[in-house]
């Protein structure tokens, strides 16, 4: 497609697609291309959220939520959330010697700190995995599954019904987490509904918990897979950033989204008309040759994407889209990610995929190995 075909319409979903580097950062960057496709495609599950929003309404609500995913605010609060929730879960198999990381770890470890950083009862990690997982079926649904649309929609109930009393508790007794912070949170006069807020932490819920669960299971199967590379992270953990840029871009969690231009676009090859949905394949234009050299080898040394900007507006990578709908949670999956590798390296330095594991990855919007069997030298316990 990046050669003979990089903008088609396709029937099955009924949108151009896109896969070229120019075109889908233009899609993601230029104004003229709306995020009003998250009427059908998010709100149904979500209800209303930052996604969907535009101009001054947007820069508002992103200014309401934003200060709680950076700087001091990130790492005052929860950066030792995260610290024990990866502690916790290494614990589990760090004496064992070998573990699955996608079912023991990644998939369970990005939810599990975001209903710390709300201030929920740890008692409910299943609970929110069971919902996290409904609403990612359902955003991937696009066979229109019946069961899998209803089983989300139910999701978005049954979410509704748990959170609303939570927040108006919280409301009355403010703390320090997430939550507490979201309710009080003003701008120019505008704070967040009990909807916004549950809308929010749906969005959370799939965007921050289905992302990192991809990227870490990525990050360290690129990683194993490239054993030389492993290594020199291992030695130097301040390579871990470049590492998880490189993966972003090699292997993004994210493969595909979705805009809708408000005018007739002229892209690089054609042009796509007022109102249609454009799909842009992000894993793509990650790999189009003419914006990085050799896009089909995993190389933490590359010097075609710079590590200072890849968790920023300006990245060099895709993944995280750019300009105005940046993803919020990026300095957060950072966050996880380096926490998260720097306690796994520190469990089993000498990790190896396990005796004919050959990892496969799953997945059209979102994609990641389905499995992950690592063995290691498991820990010698100490005597007390």
């Amino acid at each position: 497609m990046l050669d003979t075909a990089p903008l088609f319409w396709h029937e099955a979903t009924q949108s151009y697609v896109v896969s070229r580097y120019e075109d889908v950062a233009r899609a993601f960057k230029e104004p003229a291309f709306t995020t009003d496709n998250y009427n059908w495609q998010l709100e149904p599950v979500h209800g209303k959220t930052i996604l969907q929003m535009s101009g001054r309404e947007h820069a508002v609500r992103r200014a309401l939520v934003a200060p709680a995913f950076r700087g001091s605010e990130l790492e005052r609060k929860f950066l030792p959330v995260i610290e024990r929730n990866a502690r916790q879960l290494i614990d589990s198999f760090r004496d064992r010697g070998e573990v699955d990381l996608v079912s023991e770890f990644a998939r369970h470890f990005p939810i599990n700190v975001i209903v710390d950083m709300l201030g929920l009862d740890r008692s409910e990690h299943a609970r929110f995995q069971k919902w996290y997982t409904s609403i990612i079926a359902f955003l991937g649904n696009l066979s229109q599954d019946p069961e899998v649309a209803a089983d989300g929609l139910r999701t978005r109930d049954e979410l509704a019904e748990y959170m609303i009393p939570v927040i108006r508790e919280r409301r009355q007794n403010l703390g320090d987490d997430l939550l507490s912070t979201l309710c009080k949170a003003e701008v120019d006069g505008t704070s967040m509904s009990d909807e916004d807020i549950k809308a929010f932490v749906s969005l959370l819920l799939a965007a921050g918990g289905e992302t990192t669960d991809k990227a870490i299971a990525s990050v360290v199967k690129n990683l194993l897979e490239h054993p030389d590379q492993f290594e020199a992270v291992l030695a130097d953990r301040s390579l871990i950033p470049r590492a998880f840029a490189e993966t972003l871009r090699y292997t993004p969690p994210v493969h595909m989204i979705m805009r809708q231009p408000a005018r007739d676009v002229e892209l690089s090859t054609g042009t796509v008309p007022k109102g249609a949905t454009v799909t842009c394949l992000i894993g793509a234009a990650n790999r189009d040759p003419r914006r990085f050299a050799d896009p089909d080898r995993f190389d933490v040394f590359r010097t075609d994407l710079a590590e200072e900007t890849a968790f920023s507006a300006a990245a060099g990578h895709l993944a995280f889209a750019l300009g105005r709908h940046f993803c919020v949670g990026a300095l957060l999956a950072k966050s996880e990610v380096e926490v998260g590798l720097n306690q796994l390296l520190d469990a089993m330095p000498d990790a190896r995929l396990a005796d004919g594991a050959g990892p496969v990855e799953q997945g059209l919007f979102t994609r990641g190995p389905a499995t992950l069997p690592i063995t290691f030298t498991p820990r010698i316990p100490t005597a007390v």
